[in-house]
């Protein structure tokens, strides 16, 4: 007799003898005692997992002697021409080269033939998939009302390639992958049989190769007795199917998350020296730390892994070296590299690139964690701002934007004296601008865009202007021209930064000691704080300070509570220029305008005077300009 190979020797004759599919025989069982059999039955799942094989016990059990039953005798006639592929009536049919219509055509002529000599004729057709779509359709009507004496078992690896209108008509069992812990004991058992000595770990890495697959792990054994004879050992079993051994494993995922990028990138080059499979390597590492999440998660349960003994203790160990958020990030860069593997030129050059991507994505935090911690920053810092008004503005760099200040930092300044005419201005001064009446503040949406205020003359040269404002405030300031000193900074910043004398207009100035410029915002406004209080601003108001004859000034922004009857300052608009007059029209030269007597600026109280705007001025706006590069972003539309 032939030499029959362990897979076929070894093939399970009955539902009792079926590794890891109780779900289906249990089912089977129970409907041939109920007597509720089906026309039709579709087995799929992964590659040797019995779906023939559970196909040709049921087929048995219809057509055993006495049957339908499912405790046959095994020396039964039809039970062993049903075993050795000779029963006319039950016909095995390979779908891949049975796929056209003809064939079907043939099949649905001879099963109208009653069986010959059992009570049932069955068609097992394997590789269903592999029918063709006109097929498929000339079996529909034949599959969904056989004559009584028929039944169908199809077999498949891929059930998305049936048609749903097949799949409606039988009643379908999933296989699934067999866990290792069973392959591990099946083999134990065979390999008894068989007389051969082999070790608990070349057992495991056989049902590790096997991924799942009973008929993959029963030919790998029959190949290693082959090779090494009545003796196997872990090496062996690693050497002919390049894996790697399991401690190999451990060492380079500890390697990982303890940083070392030596270790591990020295640990990859000798397992690929020594020939391992890199795909398979990095299957295994990531299914490494998958084990490691699911560990910690489940809190040791050991339910959830298909572990040895040996990987318990390893898992204990590196599970708390690293957190599950760690973990996670690991094993994304990690399944990001499976994919890319197969395209890659070099599998080791992308191997090595991801450990080093892990082992900093071991470490790396992600952005709600950053946030976290701000905030947390934030609300650590917030009571240090109420005794801010003495400290220098560096060194709140780092502090929040929002602060609260103390009420008494937030002195009202008193009235400042209206000027009644230019003489009690200093020569060559600018009239100082009086505060103009309360405005009713705007709603919060309609706050949002800043206010932008520009006037519409064109603007002097700065050592035209910036004397005669200096000579004003040249003195040190006092409460009482504070507010004075207050509009000429906004006239001075509004000439180089319209966008940030737009925030600044909501602010009002708290004190001036020790050349500290005190600048607060009402709570209403304080979301302004973290636009205005940076580095550029600073140095932008200290400048103008300078220039305004305060050269070692600094800044300092508050939330504050406005003084009562504290208005926003306003710059006056001059009117926009004449429209064009016709070439035909005479040219006139209007007559200088006489210097008049400096009058305080009345503001009417029904409505304020519109400003014009200009989109390009906010769109060259350095604060704009500085927004777009951080966010990546550009400008599609401007609206006033």
């Amino acid at each position: 007799m032939s030499y029959q190979v362990i897979a076929r020797k070894y093939r399970p004759q009955r539902f009792a003898d079926v590794v890891g599919q109780e779900h289906v025989t249990q089912t089977l069982a129970n409907a041939i005692a109920q007597k509720r059999i089906a026309h039709a039955y579709l087995f799929c799942g992964p590659r040797g997992t019995g779906k023939t094989t559970i196909a040709r016990i049921f087929a048995k059990c219809l057509n055993c002697t006495g049957g339908p039953k499912v405790d046959f005798s095994d020396a039964d006639t039809r039970v062993q021409e049903i075993t050795d592929g000779r029963s006319l009536d039950v016909l095995e049919i390979d779908g891949a080269s049975n796929n056209g219509v003809e064939q079907v055509r043939e099949l649905r002529e001879t099963c109208k033939y009653a069986p010959a000599n059992s009570e049932y004729k069955i068609y097992i057709i394997d590789e269903v998939h592999m029918l063709s779509t006109a097929a498929f359709n000339a079996l529909l009507k034949t599959l969904e009302e056989p004559p009584a004496h028929v039944k169908f078992m199809f077999a498949t690896t891929d059930p998305e390639k049936v048609l749903p209108t097949i799949l409606s008509r039988c009643q379908r069992f999933d296989l699934r992958r067999i866990p290792s812990a069973l392959i591990t004991q099946h083999l134990a058992e065979i390999a008894a049989k068989e007389r051969v000595t082999i070790d608990a770990a070349a057992l495991h890495a056989i049902a590790r190769g096997a991924d799942g697959g009973m008929r993959d792990a029963e030919s790998t054994l029959d190949q290693l007795i082959s090779f090494c004879g009545e003796r196997i050992e872990e090496s062996d079993v690693l050497s002919m199917f390049g894996l790697a051994a399991q401690n190999q494993i451990l060492k380079l995922s500890g390697a990982v998350l303890a940083g070392e990028i030596s270790v591990a990138l020295t640990q990859l080059d000798e397992l690929a020296r020594g020939g391992k499979d890199l795909g398979r390597l990095l299957g295994d590492l990531l299914n490494h730390f998958r084990n490691l999440l699911i560990f910690q998660v489940s809190k040791g349960d050991l339910n959830l892994l298909e572990v040895s003994e040996a990987e318990v203790a390893a898992l204990k160990e590196q599970a708390s070296l690293a957190t599950s958020d760690a973990f996670t990030r690991i094993l994304e860069v990690l399944a990001d590299a499976e994919l890319r593997l197969r395209d890659a030129a070099s599998k080791k050059i992308l191997l090595e690139v991801s450990l080093l991507r892990a082992i900093e994505a071991r470490k790396a935090l992600s952005l709600d964690a950053v946030l976290k911690q701000l905030q947390q920053l934030r609300s650590q810092n917030g009571p240090v701002a109420a005794n801010v008004t003495s400290q220098p503005t560096s060194s709140l760099r780092s502090q929040p934007a929002a602060f609260t200040a103390k009420p008494q930092a937030a002195a009202t300044p008193e009235p400042r004296p209206t000027p009644t005419s230019s003489s009690s201005q200093p020569p060559n001064a600018s009239p100082v601008i009086p505060p103009a009446q309360p405005v009713a503040a705007a709603s919060p949406e309609r706050r949002t865009p800043p206010r932008t205020e520009t006037a519409g003359a064109p603007p002097r040269a700065e050592s035209e202007t910036s004397a005669p404002l200096a000579a004003v405030v040249a003195a040190a300031p006092t409460t009482e021209n504070l507010n004075a000193l207050w509009s000429s900074l906004i006239e001075a910043v509004g000439r180089v930064s319209p966008f940030t004398r737009g925030y600044l207009i909501d602010a009002h100035p708290v004190s001036f000691e020790k050349d500290v410029l005190v600048i607060g915002f009402d709570p209403e406004f304080e979301d302004h704080l973290g636009l205005v209080d940076n580095a550029r601003n600073h140095t932008l108001l200290a400048t103008k300070l300078a220039e305004l004859g305060h050269p070692k000034a600094m800044i300092k922004f508050i939330k504050a509570v406005a003084p009562a009857g504290w208005a926003r300052p306003t710059v006056p608009v001059a009117p926009p220029p004449p429209a064009a007059k016709p070439a035909s029209a005479p040219t006139t030269t209007p007559a200088p305008a006489q210097p008049t007597e400096a009058a305080p600026a009345q503001v009417p109280e029904k409505k304020p005077a519109m400003v014009p705007f200009s989109k390009e001025d906010f769109k060259n706006d350095p604060l704009i300009q500085k927004a777009l590069e951080v966010f990546k972003g550009t400008i599609i539309e401007v609206r006033t």
